[in-house]
């Protein structure tokens, strides 16, 4: 053994050179940071040490604030707004040090800061503040909450609904300087209205103006919108318009850039992506950017100085949200406009029951134009019936009444002529065809197909059904009832061999189509706009929609007709629309009139009669029927509402095509109505929202739905 192995040896009590080093850099090393896990240790904040938090659980039973402890180290950041990360779920039993730990890390928003909390046993701390950017202001706030009250839902569900996903990326970036307010545009078309220029004037003098517009047919309506936000950002305010599509999101969005520039305004859509469309968000919380257009969930732009609020359309579907608590666009708006008490606009072609009785109470005054303006707006109309139908060798043998065919004819001479269908596919529905009784299964009742030309089938469980007749005359030959939009192109295609047919649907949504001659098929909702116009425009099989078992059947027609016929050429140029449809029947009527307006009045005049919204508060409650009946039991609902039904819904087959609010495939749900008059639809909706909370807090297991004022009541 060498001496060097023996001094080692002798040496061992004494530490090695570099472990000494290492020892002493620990013992001069500061106190280490307590774990942002639970801030054990930790001092809280000198100022100001509670922390009020809105966590993202939507459940009912917990729809209220949490007080957190704010650590020392988190003081700075932890400002009211920011996103925070908070334990929920510890017991009071799990308390050390003065301080609750356990539970899991779930997301929530800091609303304040307070000395105290209402709560006297021991806070759990912040775990920690995700972002330093404040994405909930005090106006957000307030509004999240009454869309909550209103529609009996939690603010956390809201939230979710008004702020879009974080993007670090995004938050990293500054957004640009806020340009200075521009001039107040000129009133271009506005001049076609009576109220038009007026209008403008008081928006651009700092007004809150309140107004439903019913818009001539044609393009313009679009630049109207961008004239009005120029007005409101003249005035030094901000404005904001929601949209029902991206597609009318994207011709406000060109018609801004053409009346205000560049850079003055924000497109809010789920086209534009998450992080662009989070920078854009963030642009306008900042005040980067005073104007806003978007579609549904542009409703909660937190837009700085509000001066107006403008909803294009608000009949359209996409405007009435999926997810919890299913706010409708248009009762946003109208929350904002009383909130913030700016000016209010509600535009469309046609005319909802909701804006006539905007009118008719005197909360919003009709903008609207002329006769001899609409006369020479609007195409001619001209109605085809069961009787001209039966008269019509034409029509009895290529579906088409010769009427029809002869408008095709002219309208592709000098241009694109459009086919609006109700549905989709090839043979949608099939009926007996001589008696037109419906074809169903005999085993399911679900109605027979016959997609792409093939065998008979069943559209709900699939089986074939080769050996069909017919059970009320025995006749075994079957005719399609509606008739969807590819097999109509194909018709027309044959029919027009030199013409090219383009469809555009669900599945293949066209923008823009050019002016030359062409045959356009399209679902309603999915009509392109023409260059220059449509030259004529068909809309087929009208009592398909008329005959939907639904209230809003008449109104939902006429909607969509006068939106897919505002695309035709006035009357004037030669714009000529044909309706199939039975012409005594009074949305039949008011198109040919084109007077939306009346038939939304008299609408409105026949619920006033039977009680029916929007002259009461409605609520939907949905589930399995003994769920359904103690829930009703349960629930203590207003003196004056009343119950109606319950009645089944119809079961939805499994793998069947399914919509938003549909019960579970295979279940057999019910559906009760609960109806209260003017004036109590607060009261309904907590004690709605206070029975499913209850509920929940018990452990109900059978699901129940509640949906304040449902779009569609059968």
């Amino acid at each position: 053994m060498s001496s060097e192995n023996g001094k080692t040896q002798g040496e061992a009590a004494e530490p090695p050179e570099q472990l000494a080093l290492i020892r002493e850099t620990v013992r001069k090393a500061k106190v280490p940071r307590a774990k942002p896990r639970t801030w054990r240790g930790a001092a809280l904040a000198k100022e100001l040490p509670v922390a009020r938090v809105v966590v993202n659980k939507g459940v009912l039973h917990l729809d209220q604030y949490f007080d957190y402890a704010v650590p020392e180290e988190l003081d700075a950041v932890a400002r009211p707004g920011v996103r925070v990360r908070v334990r929920f779920g510890a017991g009071a039993h799990q308390v050390r040090d003065g301080r609750r730990e356990g539970g899991r890390l779930i997301d929530g928003f800091l609303v304040e800061r307070r000395a105290e909390s209402d709560y006297q046993g021991a806070l759990a701390a912040l775990a920690d503040v995700v972002s330093p950017e404040p994405v909930l202001g005090p106006e957000l706030l307030a509004l999240a909450r009454a869309v909550a009250d209103r529609y009996a839902g939690s603010l956390a569900d809201v939230l979710q609904l008004a702020i879009p996903p974080r993007s670090a990326r995004a938050e990293a970036k500054a957004s640009p300087e806020p340009l200075p307010p521009p001039a107040a545009p000129g009133p271009g078309s506005w001049t076609r209205y009576e109220r038009g220029p007026a209008f403008l004037d008081s928006l651009a003098g700092g007004g809150a103006p309140r107004a439903v517009w019913n818009a001539l047919p044609g393009p313009h309506w679009a630049e109207e919108l961008a004239r009005a936000v120029g007005a409101t950002l003249a005035s030094g305010r901000g404005a904001l318009v929601v949209v029902p599509d991206g597609r009318a999101a994207a011709r406000v969005d060109g018609a801004l850039k053409a009346v205000l520039g560049e850079g003055r305004h924000a497109l809010l859509t789920a086209e534009t992506g998450p992080e662009k469309r989070y920078a854009q968000w963030l642009a306008v919380r900042r005040g980067s950017v005073r104007a806003v257009v978007g579609t549904r969930a542009a409703m909660f732009a937190p837009v700085r100085d509000l001066g107006l609020v403008a909803i294009w359309d608000d009949g359209d579907g996409s405007h009435s949200e999926p997810h919890a608590p299913q706010p409708h666009a248009r009762d946003v708006l109208l929350l904002r406009a009383a909130h913030d008490r700016c000016a209010f606009l509600l535009g469309s072609t046609s005319c909802t029951v909701e804006a006539a009785q905007l009118v008719e109470t005197g909360w919003a005054k009709p903008l609207a134009a002329g006769r001899d303006q609409v006369r020479a707006a609007a195409p001619l109309v001209r109605t085809v019936g069961d009787t001209d139908l039966a008269r019509d060798e034409a029509a009895r043998a290529a579906r088409l009444p010769s009427l029809a065919w002869q408008a095709v004819r002219e309208g592709l001479k000098t241009g694109p002529v459009l086919v609006q269908v109700p549905r989709r596919g090839y043979v949608p529905r099939l009926a007996c065809q001589r008696c037109r009784t419906p074809a169903r299964c005999r085993h399911c009742a679900g109605p027979l197909e016959a997609p792409e030309q093939q065998e008979l089938r069943c559209g709900w469980c699939g089986r074939g059904a080769a050996d069909w007749h017919c059970v009320a005359c025995g006749a075994t030959r079957l005719r399609a009832q509606v008739v969807g939009a590819r097999r109509t192109a194909e018709e027309l295609g044959r029919a027009f061999p030199a013409v090219p047919v383009r469809t555009s649907g669900r599945d293949h949504v066209l923008d823009t189509v050019p002016g030359r001659p062409a045959l356009v098929v399209s679902t309603p909702g999915a009509e392109p706009v023409a260059e220059g116009g449509y030259t004529a425009a068909l809309l087929l099989d009208g009592w398909a929609m008329l005959s939907r078992p639904d209230l809003r059947a008449g109104e939902e027609a006429l909607r969509r007709w006068i939106d897919a016929a505002s695309l035709v050429r006035g009357q004037g140029e030669g714009g000529m629309v044909v309706v199939v449809a039975e012409p005594t029947l009074r949305p039949v009527q008011a198109l040919v009139r084109w007077d939306p307006v009346g038939h939304a009045q008299r609408e409105l005049a026949e619920r006033a009669e039977l009680g029916f919204p929007p002259v009461s508060r409605m609520a939907a409650v949905s589930g399995p029927p003994e769920a359904v009946e103690a829930f009703l039991a349960a629930a203590e609902l207003p003196a004056d509402a009343q119950v109606l039904g319950p009645v089944p819904l119809p079961v939805v087959r499994p793998g069947g095509p399914f919509r938003p609010g549909d019960p579970p495939p295979g279940e057999r749900w019910e559906r009760a109505l609960v109806r209260v008059p003017p004036g109590n639809g607060a009261a309904l909706a907590a004690a709605l929202k206070n029975a499913r909370a209850g509920r929940l807090a018990r452990g109900g297991g059978d699901p129940v739905r509640v949906r304040v004022d449902p779009p569609d009541i059968g």
